[in-house]
């Protein structure tokens, strides 16, 4: 079989895998198989992430080592070089090879001199999962030696990543929620400025079972701990934004973490909190998940508010009619038939486990 028919056998399995609506984890184990036949490599890297942030929710490697972790957060929020993640999503053609991006010339880049290299690694091939601008996942492949990635398989990705990122939205869209244990507290873990933990509360221990860590097995942390850690350090304003990420538990919840920085008599640390995340940060994913477009975004987030078609047509500068119109199709992709079910579907993943629970909304909509 030739390359070219390889490739597109595969693309087409890889496509129609993308349509089951399995979960994030299941659909890497399958892809990647089917990916590997098509473009040979020798180490690869993948990650699911937050499209507001860009921020890692989950990662998972192949032939490269836990210990460059940390290496590769630095190099990616805090040091320059060349072939960023939030360049290739830049990219309208969102694939871009370190041979392309260094004009062939890979010492330029720190990342290659640094770890690819000591690796055995050459060229690699970095690929944003993106469907209607919003950026779902990342991957990252490498080859061994002086061979580089050729523009067809290039092609290949550029063919399956808008599936790939489908594929990962219809996983967030068809996730359940486990309603056990709605009373955690918010989660605190104390870093050092090298990003080595130096204590968290019992809350925390608990959350970060349920971002996949276990304290007894010495396992290196949460990759999105660290990504929201490492971005603080990447800062250089006071007056910055806190980085904020929103991740999908284990346990199906939505959690929210932040960083902050903590004064210390031994010298700054970094405080990251873990929490239940709000109908307002949860909102904005669900509806990005369920492919509904910007103005459809703000309408459905006006009627989220409570908002009759009046006001929603005042608030978004747009005729009653207009309101209307969006509406109907937010019904057919969310799958509703009217605005309460749209908002009870909206807000699923944040009420049913409370309410299950017997709990009640504060005043703000939130269960406090």
């Amino acid at each position: 079989m030739t390359g070219d028919i390889m490739r597109r056998d595969a693309a087409q399995s890889i496509i129609e895998l993308c349509r089951l609506g399995l979960d994030a984890e299941t659909l890497r184990s399958r892809l990647l198989p089917r990916l590997r036949r098509a473009v040979p490599v020798d180490g690869l890297w993948w990650a699911t992430v937050d499209p507001a942030t860009l921020l890692f929710t989950g990662t998972y490697q192949e032939e490269i080592p836990d210990r460059t972790k940390p290496y590769f957060l630095e190099n990616e929020f805090i040091a320059d070089d060349v072939n960023k993640w939030v360049e290739v999503a830049r990219d309208p053609a969102g694939v871009r090879t370190l041979v392309q991006a260094t004009e062939g010339t890979m010492s330029r880049s720190a990342r290659y001199t640094d770890i690819f290299q000591p690796l055995g690694f050459g060229d690699e091939m970095r690929a944003v999962f993106r469907v209607q601008g919003a950026c779902w996942g990342f991957i990252c492949l490498h080859r061994e030696g002086q061979q580089p990635f050729s523009s067809d398989e290039a092609l290949f990705m550029r063919t399956i990543a808008p599936h790939v990122a489908l594929g990962i939205r219809a996983g967030l869209v068809t996730g359940t929620l486990d309603a056990a244990d709605v009373n955690r507290a918010p989660g605190v873990i104390l870093l050092s400025a090298e990003l080595a933990v130096t204590g968290w509360t019992p809350a925390a221990e608990q959350w970060l079972e349920e971002l996949g860590y276990t304290a007894a097995r010495n396992a290196p942390l949460p990759t999105e701990l660290l990504a929201v850690a490492a971005q603080l350090q990447g800062q250089t304003r006071a007056d910055s934004e806190v980085p904020r990420l929103r991740v999908h538990t284990r346990a199906g919840r939505w959690a929210v973490l932040h960083a902050s920085r903590l004064p210390t008599g031994a010298g700054e640390a970094i405080a990251v909190t873990i929490d239940d995340a709000s109908p307002a940060e949860v909102a904005p994913i669900i509806m990005l998940a369920y492919g509904l477009t910007e103005h459809e975004r703000t309408i459905t987030g006006l009627v989220c508010q409570g908002l009759s078609t009046s006001e929603i047509a005042t608030k978004a500068r747009v005729s009653a009619n207009t309101v209307q119109d969006h509406l109907k199709a937010v019904f057919v992709k969310v799958g509703v038939r009217s605005r309460r079910e749209l908002v009870v579907q909206i807000l699923r993943d944040h009420y049913s486990p409370y309410l299950k629970a017997g709990h009640l909304p504060g005043r703000s909509g939130f269960f406090a």
